[in-house]
């Protein structure tokens, strides 16, 4: 199959009204293309707009792409009419594996094989999303890290029957459209940002299971600790500049016994009414009496300080 230059692509079509959907909606817009958004229900409306307009100023002050603007966004509930003229289509529905074979068979029935469909999904496998679609050969993976508009990062991957033509044709056409792309080397649930993010997550589900630590505990050592380390250095590359000239072989000589030691339980532990009611109550409590909304926009504006400080410092 031959597959359009992705430097031609000019609209995009955006599935599903959440904030993953109306994240990658923002992020497209501010990148200057022509926007379809199908949402299931036009009740769904309002919110997804709410969801545009946060993103919006962070996205301004970041910087707009010439010719960028709301108005090029067009809202529809008809599926096949939010397909009709699209030249990728990035799928952000519910995270069910049977609402998403359903959407695939539809889409792949409906679309030339030439669009190429890529998916959300934070941890569902394409070989199975793919398998009721007709046209299964152009479906990949194509993973954000939320918000999708302001985090560069997104996975690719392909399924067993996804073309390799396909997955190239996603990395570069993300890679355009101003994203960071991850081409995997296999799939596996959870891909990789995820599963290094679910082991910090299981970590201090443990930690407050046992009494070791608060929800407030775990994240004032995080902001203050790696947190602000990893904005420059991966996991792998700081322990590998930590140790000096000798690098990685003399952390991995002398910090490797430290390996066979309780420091981590990877294993999640069960999720009891207990637990779910401390880890709720804990983050309650930071929160206060803060909306949703004034904390997602605190959370845009402190993601923007660093991304135009890297900017900043990266071009000096």
């Amino acid at each position: 199959m031959m597959y359009p230059d992705p430097h031609s692509v000019t609209r995009v079509t955006s599935l599903g009204a959440g904030p993953i959907g109306g994240g990658w909606t923002a992020h497209f817009l501010a990148r200057g293309y022509d926007v379809t958004a199908y949402l299931h229900n036009v009740a769904e409306t309002d919110a997804f707009m709410s969801i545009l307009k946060t993103a919006w100023i962070s996205l301004t002050e970041l910087g707009l792409a010439e010719g960028a603007s709301l108005d090029r966004l067009r809202i529809v509930t008809d599926l096949e009419q939010a397909l009709k003229g699209a030249e990728f289509v990035q799928e952000s529905g519910p995270e069910r594996l049977e609402i998403k074979q359903a959407l695939y068979a539809q889409m792949g029935a409906i679309l030339p094989p030439s669009v190429v469909i890529g998916s959300s999904t934070s941890g569902l496998m394409m070989s199975d999303i793919q398998a009721d679609c007709p046209t299964p050969e152009r479906t990949v993976i194509g993973h954000p890290f939320n918000p999708p508009y302001l985090l560069p990062l997104v996975e690719i991957v392909g399924g067993k029957k996804t073309a390799p033509e396909a997955v190239a044709w996603a990395g570069e056409f993300y890679k355009i459209a101003g994203k960071a792309p991850l081409m995997m080397k296999k799939e596996i649930p959870g891909f990789v940002a995820t599963r290094l993010q679910e082991a910090l997550w299981r970590e201090a589900l443990h930690m407050v299971a046992n009494g070791e630590a608060t929800p407030e505990d775990i994240d004032i050592a995080l902001m203050n600790g790696p947190a602000p380390r990893m904005v420059s250095q991966g996991q792998c590359m700081a322990f590998h500049v930590a140790c000096g000239a000798g690098g990685m072989a003399t952390n991995l000589d002398q910090f490797g016994p430290a390996l066979k030691l309780p420091w981590t339980r990877l294993e999640a532990p069960e999720l009891t009414k207990e637990l779910r009611d401390r880890m709720v109550e804990g983050c309650n409590a930071v929160a206060g009496d803060r909306h949703f909304e004034d904390m997602a926009a605190q959370r845009d504006r402190e993601i923007v300080g660093v991304l135009n400080a890297l900017r900043q410092a990266r071009s000096t």
